[in-house]
């Protein structure tokens, strides 16, 4: 979609650094800077992370160092949940794809391909305005397209950076959704950002539509038929959330092997929080129960005799990963989050930590969706403190003066 107005990812940036490369069994042959961390399976000689919670690495023998460290693809091949070996090779490629953004946007030189323009309208379902995609949303996005096709597991690929969806091989088992660079607005000030993604298994009885039927269909499905959803934190560290189904773990990236290390095995929020996040300016915009809600909390008045703090960062991975961690609430009230590529993800990943994911009256997970870029309020947050909220009734800001819907 972006390919005939965008410079490629070389022209934008006239510098050549001396990145060293990957060693991955995928190698991608985009002419973007390729990170230099040391070999994805390279040497386990340093590995100063360890599993918490008493997590052990796989095995002892055949080659393990016994010091405990278990990865990601130790943990989902034989340590964790013995998933599928489609989805561990699909998993596999998502990581890559993660650390070749993580290192991009840690760059000396993101901010200057942050401020890149002229790369044409479109993108996002017709976001425009402050919406409008910035370069580096595109190279993520083609960065992340890239490993999917080269996966050989993925059917459709559904990106918010695309006006429709990407239809890859008619075989593949999967379906992929994603926000490959949430936040990108953020990044000349160093403020976290974060890749979404949500799997799906593809409708097989979908098989004989048409092309552009099918990969519209097998993107819109509810977010309850998710078989796997992560978001990945570019920080202070980058760590990957991520559930099957059966929990929430986090895993962190060892810079010194290249690998994610298992660092949570189950991250469970804190049924109540003391911490809401939304933007606090618009108070005057919102509808009367969440106005209530805040004015209460903060006041120490709710079922929870504590005065509440605002956090608020304004990039969502970054919101929902203290939120994740802290408990509380993160939101946005406004019809503005995506169903499909963010909301979707994030309440499978909240609720498999013991959360609820909400649009301040319906469980996100079942919605239906109906367009691909269809926009929401969202509310993610502690089991308790979402209840709460909800019993406050109006929450959903429909008036959004000075925003271009």
């Amino acid at each position: 979609m972006h390919s005939a107005a965008a410079s490629p990812f070389y022209q934008l940036v006239p510098f050549h650094p001396k990145f060293q490369t990957f060693q991955s069994k995928t190698p991608l042959t985009t002419p973007y800077c390729t990170p230099r961390l040391a070999s994805i399976s390279g040497s386990a000689k340093m590995r100063p992370l360890r599993a918490l919670g008493g997590s052990s690495s796989s095995a002892g023998g055949d080659g393990d160092d016994g010091d405990g460290v278990v990865t990601l693809i130790e943990y989902l091949g034989k340590e964790g949940i013995d998933l599928k070996d489609d989805l561990v090779v699909l998993l596999d490629h998502i990581q890559y794809a993660c650390k070749r953004i993580a290192a991009i946007v840690a760059s000396p030189f993101s901010c200057s391909i942050g401020k890149q323009t002229g790369v044409g309208a479109g993108g996002g379902g017709g976001s425009s305005g402050r919406d409008a995609p910035k370069p580096l949303d595109i190279v993520s996005n083609e960065i992340i397209l890239s490993s999917l096709k080269k996966s050989g597991k993925v059917a459709v690929m559904a990106s918010e950076e695309n006006d429709a969806p990407t239809w890859i091989i008619d075989d593949g088992p999967y379906v992929v959704v994603t926000d490959p660079l949430d936040g990108s607005r953020n990044i000349d000030a160093s403020i976290p950002t974060g890749t979404i993604f949500g799997i799906y298994n593809r409708l097989e009885e979908l098989d004989n539509l048409p092309t552009e039927e099918k990969a519209q269909l097998n993107s819109l499905q509810s977010g309850s038929k998710l078989i796997a959803a992560g978001y990945v934190l570019y920080s202070s560290a980058t760590i990957l959330c991520v559930s099957f189904g059966s929990g929430t773990q986090a895993f962190t990236l060892d810079h010194s092997t290249g690998d994610f290390i298992l660092t949570n095995p189950s991250i469970k929020i804190p049924p109540r929080g003391q911490i809401y996040s939304v933007n606090d300016a618009r108070y005057f915009d919102w509808p009367e129960g969440l106005g209530q809600y805040i004015d209460t909390v903060r006041q120490g008045r709710g079922r929870y005799p504590k005065k509440y703090s605002a956090r608020y960062i304004c990039s969502l991975v970054a919101d929902l990963h203290r939120t994740l961690m802290y408990g509380g609430v993160a939101m946005n009230p406004r019809d503005h989050l995506r169903l499909v590529y963010e909301a979707n993800p994030l309440s499978f990943l909240v609720e498999q930590a013991g959360g609820r994911g909400s649009d301040g009256k319906n469980r996100i997970l079942s919605l239906q969706p109906v367009k691909l870029h269809q926009r929401l309020p969202l509310f993610l947050g502690s089991l308790e403190d979402m209840e709460e909220l909800e019993s406050f009734g109006d929450v959903q800001q429909k008036v959004n003066p000075g925003y271009e819907v």
